[in-house]
């Protein structure tokens, strides 16, 4: 049984706070803080279909605006900003988790300043970090500088990548994760585009995507609990 979307409103300094949807499953195992991509809000298709897989297999999960989609803008907010949002929504995600062991993360952009705002223990009480899509450079502009501050996130973190995400080449990505050691994992998504777009010409089944992302991170948060 699935409770009801929960909508919540997150104080932001500086701002008249932001939107957000807790859904809680009954016998839920822990809560997972999600932000959305640069492109897109908390009810961005994505995010909405993500949330129900996730559910589905008794996570819960707290969705957010960061403010510039809650302004129903297009351009981010700068980094700093972000970085307080995301802090914020975990801290609000403490406030009503009734005890669930709290996890962070997001899909690309949202993810990424996830780790930004875990950098050297700063986003305490999460206890792991879910990358759906970690944007390791721009579009046809290879580089892994937006990795370097990962080494100071010391979280367990899990990656879900895609072969052919246009965000994250493979042959980037994976020597980034693999230096970060035993805590750090990496899920791939055969065939899989950076909005994990699946081709049926190839033989790959788009209805499978998704709940296989939602059954590796539910049973890499329980390896990360037990």
């Amino acid at each position: 049984m699935t409770t009801a979307d929960r909508p919540l409103r997150i104080p932001i300094e500086g701002t008249d706070g932001v939107s957000a949807l807790l859904t809680r499953p009954s016998g839920a195992t822990a809560l997972l803080v999600l932000a959305h991509g640069a492109g897109a809000d908390m009810h961005h298709s994505f995010m909405a279909e993500v949330t129900a897989a996730f559910v589905e297999r008794g996570l819960a999960v707290l969705r957010y605006q960061f403010p510039y989609t809650e302004l129903g803008q297009r351009r981010p907010d700068r980094q700093p900003r972000l970085v307080a949002t995301v802090r914020a929504a975990v801290a609000e995600a403490a406030r009503v988790a009734e005890g669930l062991p709290i996890f962070a993360g997001g899909k690309s952009m949202g993810g990424r300043m996830t780790s930004h705002a875990a950098v050297d223990g700063g986003l305490a009480p999460a206890r792991g970090l879910v990358f759906l899509g970690f944007p390791l450079h721009p579009a046809k502009a290879p580089a892994v500088t937006r990795a370097d501050h990962l080494p100071r996130v010391q979280l367990p973190m899990l990656f879900v990548q895609g072969t052919r995400d246009e965000l994250a080449e493979r042959a980037l990505i994976e020597p980034v994760i693999a230096g970060l050691g035993a805590r750090a994992r990496m899920y791939v998504v055969e065939d899989a585009n950076h909005a994990f777009a699946v081709r049926k010409t190839k033989g790959f089944d788009p209805a499978a995507v998704l709940p296989g992302i939602a059954e590796a991170v539910v049973g890499w948060i329980a390896e990360v609990l037990r």
